[in-house]
């Protein structure tokens, strides 16, 4: 796999596209921003939710078992799947055994991390995804770009594009209505002879046994009351104690993805129709190894806003798609290197430290932190790349020595105030493309600080 800063310079190729990017996160970041501040017990809110999240890992496992339970008693079959491949066996089985054909999934990001679509296609089992930027981006073979909003990486004049090509749109068109409604129409069929419907879950209350799915289209409601069998798939760490927890995560979770006051459905499901079924599949897959890490086992308490990403200078400038993981963004920077550490290295240096995800977190997971932590394992473990090993190996022999430091600050504005300008601002120097260095002082802090304390 290529590492972050290719892909995200073969990104930043497009200038104006990268600009109009960046803009377009910014502007829901400002939403979630003013959506948070028109609610005075927002603190709060997020202090409750991270306790939550706290003391449910803390006893994650009687908290499952009570789920399975209720589910149980409900009507609900329960598996458990340790992999992704143990997931996508046992939805392949349940389609098998309700001889069903033909699928409508709604957004599940971790269906996306097992690759469901793609092993469900290799058994002949036609698969739709019905949310709208995850239909287009299927309709591209792409993956998604973003956990919330899964083609925010195209424009509408693509799109249009894309629709006259596939569903034979008017050419040229770019409306959104138009093209929405001419999405709905397409979708409309595959909804109406679906054999089953396939969701995410956003909370898994263990009290009732029940599942909350939340959605801006109502996709997951058209599937699952129109299939005769209905499968919900969910991480291990979607689990919520109460019913009375849910409340405090429907406040912070749409404020914080996209600046609303909540999804337009949120929709709970907790037994089968008469005479239909009803799956949930529980999911591990990395998640109980990540459990065990100290220093990284909050990361579990994420509700998958993607708040973090919005606000993140190094995604808003580099896309998703060139994290090369299901999750991109600081939030898949410290999930993935669990995964594999060396094919995911260079994620945790995707970040500036700067803190802003860790800001905006609903449930206050200290996301700059623990990439700090990973970087510090990927060294210790070797796979840092060997010019950036040296670099920082110099880098840290002259920054822990004060005499080196001033000599070297010292010849630095030396050459930087004799150098030719053709020479600073050469092809070579990268930085130099797109910035202005200030002009070199005469002299550093501490050498005017030595020179004023003493006057």
């Amino acid at each position: 796999m290529k590492a972050h800063p290719i892909k995200a310079a073969a990104f930043l190729q497009n200038e104006a596209r990268a600009d109009w990017h960046d803009e377009s996160l910014w502007f829901v970041r400002a939403k979630r921003d003013k959506a948070a501040h028109e609610i005075p017990e927002w603190e709060q809110l997020r202090e409750l939710a991270s306790q939550i999240k706290d003391h449910t890992l803390s006893r994650l496992d009687d908290y499952l078992e009570d789920f399975e339970r209720h589910a149980l008693e409900n009507g609900v079959q329960v598996h458990w799947a340790e992999d992704a491949a143990a997931h996508n066996r046992i939805i392949q089985s349940i389609l098998k055994k309700h001889r069903a054909r033909r699928v409508v999934k709604s957004k599940s990001m971790l269906t996306e991390e097992c690759q469901l679509n793609a092993y469900l296609e290799q058994h002949d089992i036609e698969v739709v995804d019905t949310d709208l930027g995850e239909r287009i981006i299927q309709m591209r073979g792409e993956p998604p770009s973003h956990i919330v909003m899964p083609a925010i990486h195209l424009k509408k004049e693509e799109v249009g594009q894309l629709f006259h090509e596939q569903l034979r749109t008017e050419k040229g068109a770019t409306d959104p209505k138009y093209l929405t409604e001419a999405a709905r129409q397409h979708l409309r069929h595959s909804f109406l002879k679906a054999d089953a419907a396939i969701t995410g879950v956003n909370f898994a209350i263990a009290e009732t046994g029940g599942v909350v799915v939340c959605t801006n289209e109502g996709n997951a409601d058209m599937g699952t009351h129109l299939a005769r069998v209905q499968i919900h798939c969910m991480g291990i760490e979607k689990i919520i104690p109460q019913t009375k927890h849910l409340g405090v995560f429907t406040r912070l979770l749409a404020r914080s993805a996209t600046g609303q006051p909540s999804t337009i459905y949120t929709s709970h499901y907790h037994r089968p129709r008469p005479g239909a079924a009803m799956h949930i599949v529980i999911v591990d897959n990395g998640r109980s190894k990540q459990l065990s890490r100290p220093d990284f086992r909050n990361s579990l308490k994420c509700i998958r806003c993607g708040a973090c990403i919005n606000t993140c200078p190094i995604y808003r400038r580099s896309g998703g798609h060139s994290y090369g993981s299901t999750v991109p963004g600081p939030i898949g920077s410290i999930l993935t290197p669990g995964l594999d550490l060396k094919k995911y290295s260079s994620l945790p240096f995707a970040s500036t430290l700067c803190g802003s995800c860790s800001d905006v977190c609903p449930v206050k997971i200290d996301i700059h932190e623990q990439l700090y932590r990973w970087r510090q394992i990927i060294t210790r473990e070797g796979h840092l790349p060997r010019t950036k090993k040296w670099v920082m190996k110099i880098a840290g022999s002259i920054l822990s020595r004060p005499g080196w430091y001033e000599q070297a600050g010292k010849t630095a504005r030396r050459l930087l105030r004799g150098l030719p300008r053709i020479l600073v601002y050469a092809p070579l120097n990268i930085w130099g493309k797109g910035r202005e260095l200030p002009p070199p002082p005469r002299q550093s802090f501490r050498e005017w600080y030595r020179k004023n304390r003493e006057e």
